[in-house]
């Protein structure tokens, strides 16, 4: 039987429908122009000739960035902050919201807990706190420096504890009535039934560090040891006078030093690119399901 749709509802879906093109559009623009700029010669570039589409096309920008040692330094140290980052983040996560999500008379002062966790998403304990801290502990310059004071996503543990309360209790009264720890409960019984909310913060951990710069900032003074957005961003405010300057004498006559940062940003999306399409599938549904208190 075919269900009549109100008028009210195709007028919302219309503009729905609008309102998103229009948003994905606004997204979708920028990035062509940056992939356009970065394939485009040194002329058509600096006289302001490409909008969509490459004019005098040259992959000049992309063979100089890939023979630069400081650029794949920055990236292989992003690939690591990425990697240790995301396994700590998902570790303490699931640690935290496990026992967070039984009941008052299961875990003694549940409630404290949890509104200490609420709190600190809610209030920070400020900049100058937090780099005395890590100064103090000795981690500057370290990678840990960028992956300990975040070790810990507020914002993650919700839907994963939210998640865990979903998950019939009569699995884990099962699992301990024949001897199951809760650590082996946890592993055999929890994470199973838990991908798309395990996807779902595992491209949320990657995002974040792929795409922190500021932290590196703070807290990191060799340039050798910088991950790849602080790099990105010391290298786009670089006077493009002084950068041009740098360039060899034969490579400007190929490409532009407005070329050489689109290259570089483009080269910095492709790893998440790449690893979105096999997260994508779990991301709605465990975003909804961690969302909705159980």
């Amino acid at each position: 039987m075919k269900i009549k749709t109100s008028m009210s509802r195709k007028v919302f879906v219309v503009i729905n429908t609008m309102v998103l093109v229009l948003l994905a559009v606004s997204c979708i623009i920028p990035f062509i122009n940056i992939i356009a700029v970065s394939l485009s010669d040194q002329i058509s570039v600096t006289s302001g000739q490409v909008s969509f589409w490459p004019k005098g096309f040259t992959l000049a920008s992309y063979n100089y960035i890939l023979r630069r040692s400081a650029f794949w330094q920055a990236f292989l140290i992003a690939i690591e902050r990425t990697a240790l980052g995301t396994a700590v983040n998902l570790l303490l996560t699931t640690l935290t919201a496990y026992p967070l999500s039984k009941s008052n008379d299961k875990l003694l002062g549940r409630s404290v807990y949890a509104w200490y966790f609420f709190i600190c998403m809610l209030v920070s304990g400020g900049l100058i706190p937090a780099y005395i801290l890590v100064s103090s502990l000795g981690l500057k310059n370290t990678i840990w420096s960028l992956i300990l004071p975040v070790g810990m996503p507020v914002f993650n543990l919700v839907l994963m504890l939210n998640f865990f309360r979903q998950v019939p209790i009569e699995l884990e009264e099962a699992a301990l009535v024949d001897g199951a720890g809760h650590l082996r409960v946890l592993v055999q019984i929890y994470l199973p039934v838990s991908i798309p909310s395990i996807a779902t913060i595992t491209l949320f951990c990657m995002v974040n560090h792929w795409n922190s710069w500021f932290d590196g900032l703070l807290y990191i003074n060799k340039p050798n040891l910088v991950p790849l957005q602080t790099y990105l961003r010391n290298a786009i405010l670089t006077i493009s006078a002084s950068a041009a300057a740098q360039l060899d004498p034969e490579l400007q006559k190929f490409t532009s030093d407005r070329a050489l940062k689109c290259a570089q940003v483009i080269i910095s999306c492709i790893p998440i690119l790449c690893a979105y399409p096999f997260l994508q599938r779990f991301f709605v549904t465990g975003l909804v399901l961690g969302s909705v208190k159980g």
